[in-house]
């Protein structure tokens, strides 16, 4: 799990958001064990109430789960969702974006569809 931390955005989501990219692209599967907010604190020299709070969201979220004594872990089911909100997130962000760029610039649906494939080609 790396992470190059920024001023853009709270570290908190900077650490949520990376969980949520390990766990989509099956760095962390489901139902293994996420490293500890003092791992985060001390890795990213941090302080561990910020880690706690990116980890704490995800829990709210439903993505990660608290075994007592343990840690915290993959939830069952996660990846799918994160994938299912992703996508969503992915449409609306570009493809809407898109179609209407492309509605303002006389593009047609088919004229996008054969840019998409030609872009697709590339290397």
């Amino acid at each position: 799990m790396s992470i190059s931390i920024d001023d853009s955005r709270p570290i908190f989501m900077q650490i949520a958001e990376r969980i949520k990219d390990d766990i989509i692209q099956g760095l962390l599967p489901e139902e293994s064990q996420v490293p500890s907010k003092n791992q985060f604190a001390a890795f990213y020299q941090i302080n561990p109430a910020t880690a706690a709070k990116g980890v704490n969201q995800l829990v709210d979220q439903g993505i990660l789960y608290k075994k007592r004594g343990i840690g915290m872990f993959v939830a069952t089911g996660s990846r799918t969702l994160l994938m299912e909100k992703r996508r969503e997130q992915f449409f609306e962000q570009y493809v809407v974006t898109m179609m209407h760029e492309a509605e303002k610039l006389g593009i047609t649906a088919e004229q996008l569809s054969d840019m998409i494939r030609r872009g697709g080609a590339k290397p």
